[in-house]
């Protein structure tokens, strides 16, 4: 153990010394250019003391040649982002190229209503499906094509047999209360459903007869959040318990942490897995962001109080699996980096009073680079540059209640919002010509 604090701080010590020489090269840069004030004040801020540096333009060159060689260093993908592309990465981007649509372009195609609050949904893994859960415990699922073509008027020409079927192509009722979370099985045609009868059920929805579920998991504790592990053998579940449970879907096997000083000390709010599930993430209504090792389930890193203590109601990776972007009942988004613990980037502006009443999600659009959230007080979606959290053009999302929980799909410029008023509404950005 001893040898291990030792090379960290050895690291630590190194990353200190290269940011100093970093800083030194930046400040002879500014002389060169003839910014000698602005070099002055940038060494009172970072308090450096000796003779001012000798203007130089090392910094110029050593950029020109890094540049130069720049493809040399790019990492290697993984697999999801070599699926939907890179994403977020602070690390390599420079100027980054996007052509996803701002969030505020997106229209209303489609908007189904269940009997009671609708308080969960969930994208199949291709974008196909939508699934989409009640406080008056059912489930639908929709198809997205036929969404789109009930909204599209030349979708009868295009797509004659989406217009002709319903949208909605499972109604699924086994549970006795609040649907809470949903997740789509990365391989199978099976939909998993956490609820507050402390049930976690599996549903085959290849079968159009089947309304009940094939497999339960009984907790003692009603669901909060789930998330399934990318090869679907697994999921990691989190309760109104403290525990966070890794469940094991083929013998419905539950394992927890033995380490009782490892876990939350309240209710768990959500969980969430990484794109290759080598960690998991979880929050807590105490304000907590734990991050857990996804083979030998140790936690591996706490950010406490990242919310000023507020309670984060939503967690998940980047997909490089770099950062952690996190939503709290303060009305602020925050971006986490994993590697040093820091919030790089606060996404403000979203609630009239700076905080709500009710939970709701932080998400990414489908290519990371906007950050989306609802303002409570007024419905509308408030959205940011995912890179520098410059606030972009307010949506409004036309619920006549709070947005309480919302999904973007994973590889097309849609999302849903299921809301108080017992609507899901589904949002899409079509291709302007």
């Amino acid at each position: 153990m001893k040898e291990e604090d030792k090379q960290k701080k050895e690291v630590v010590k190194n990353k200190v010394k290269h940011r100093d020489f970093l800083y030194k090269l930046i400040l002879s840069q500014l002389v060169y250019d003839d910014f000698k004030e602005l070099a002055d004040s940038l060494m009172k801020t970072l308090e450096m003391e000796g003779p001012p540096p000798a203007p130089s333009e090392r910094l110029f060159h050593l950029t020109q040649l890094a540049l130069t060689h720049e493809h040399e260093m790019d990492r290697t993908l993984n697999v999801v982002e070599h699926t939907l592309g890179p994403g977020l990465d602070l690390e390599y981007e420079t100027e980054p190229q996007s052509s996803a649509p701002e969030p505020a372009m997106y229209e209303t195609a489609y908007v189904t209503s269940h009997k009671d609050k609708c308080h969960s949904g969930a994208f199949s893994p291709d974008g196909n499906l939508v699934a989409t859960g009640s406080v008056d415990a059912s489930i639908k699922i929709l198809d997205v094509d036929r969404m789109l073509a009930k909204s599209d008027p030349d979708a009868v020409d295009m797509h004659p047999d989406a217009v002709m079927g319903h949208p909605v192509i499972r109604t699924l009722y086994d549970h006795l209360d609040e649907i809470t979370c949903l997740e789509f099985h990365p391989k199978e045609q099976i939909l998993i459903s956490g609820s507050k009868d402390t049930n976690i059920k599996l549903f085959d929805f290849s079968k159009t007869s089947a309304k009940k579920a094939f497999k339960t998991y009984t907790d003692a504790e009603p669901i909060t959040s789930l998330s399934i592990h990318p090869t679907g053998d697994y999921i990691v579940a989190g309760s109104s318990n403290a525990a966070v449970r890794v469940i094991d879907l083929a013998t419905c096997c539950c394992f927890v942490s033995p380490r009782l000083h490892e876990h939350h000390t309240h209710p768990v709010t959500c969980v969430k897995y990484s794109s290759d599930a080598r960690l998991f993430v979880s929050s807590c209504a105490g304000g907590d962001i734990k991050v857990w090792d996804g083979v030998s389930g140790r936690c591996v890193q706490t950010f406490s109080r990242c919310h000023d203590g507020a309670v984060v109601t939503s967690v998940t990776f980047s997909r490089n699996g770099k950062y952690l972007l996190s939503g709290a009942m303060d009305s602020v988004v925050r971006l986490w980096e994993l590697s040093t613990g820091r919030c790089l980037i606060a996404y403000t502006g979203a609630g009239t009073l700076a905080s709500q009443n009710h939970s709701t999600s932080a998400i990414f659009n489908h290519t990371e680079d906007f950050v989306m959230f609802p303002d409570e007080a007024t419905t509308s979606l408030c959205s940011w540059e995912s890179r520098n959290g410059q606030r972009k053009n307010l949506l409004s999302l036309g619920h006549n209640g709070p947005v309480r929980f919302m999904v973007h799909s994973p590889c097309s410029p849609a999302f849903i919002t299921c809301s108080d008023d017992y609507r899901a509404r589904f949002w899409y950005r079509r291709n302007v010509h």
